[in-house]
């Protein structure tokens, strides 16, 4: 299926690029978080009557993300959480915790922005964690993961 693109995505193309993905890609992401609309006449005349005031917006979405990455560029925070003597948590530490202290921070933080590939966290100490604010722009953030006593 071709798309055309509304917005820059990670790994797929920019502003104005016509793809060609999946149907269900296109079908349960791109169509309806509107980044992308269905390559045809009609959507092709559209898009280049709106193509100023497109770009208008990624500018300043990019720029927002830019004072964004600023203030947490480096920044930690601190999660307490139960663990054994030997630094294994019971349980886990995911997105939504690392979301929650990040707030609690004073950060601007949202679970959709933080990247963890290898999966929670699951031990004691300091870990980095990636934050994608804009497809062009990720930060890195420490988590210091503390015993409860």
């Amino acid at each position: 299926m071709n798309v055309i693109l509304l917005e820059k995505v990670r790994n797929l193309g920019t502003l104005g690029d016509e793809v060609s993905v999946k149907p269900g890609y296109a079908r349960n992401f791109l169509l309806p978080y509107h980044k992308a609309v269905i390559a045809n006449e009609a959507n092709r005349a559209r898009f280049e009557a709106e193509r100023a005031e497109l770009e208008k917006n990624q500018t300043e979405h990019l720029d927002a993300a830019r004072k964004r990455a600023e203030s947490l560029d480096g920044a930690t925070v601190q999660i307490l959480a139960k663990a054994s003597e030997e630094g294994h948590l019971f349980g886990s530490v995911g997105v939504r915790e690392i979301a929650d202290a990040l707030v609690a921070a004073g950060f601007e933080a949202s679970r959709s922005e933080i990247l963890l590939p290898d999966g929670p966290l699951k031990q004691v100490g300091d870990h980095e964690v990636h934050l994608s604010l804009h497809p062009e722009i990720t930060v890195h953030i420490t988590v210091s993961i503390v015993a409860e006593q």
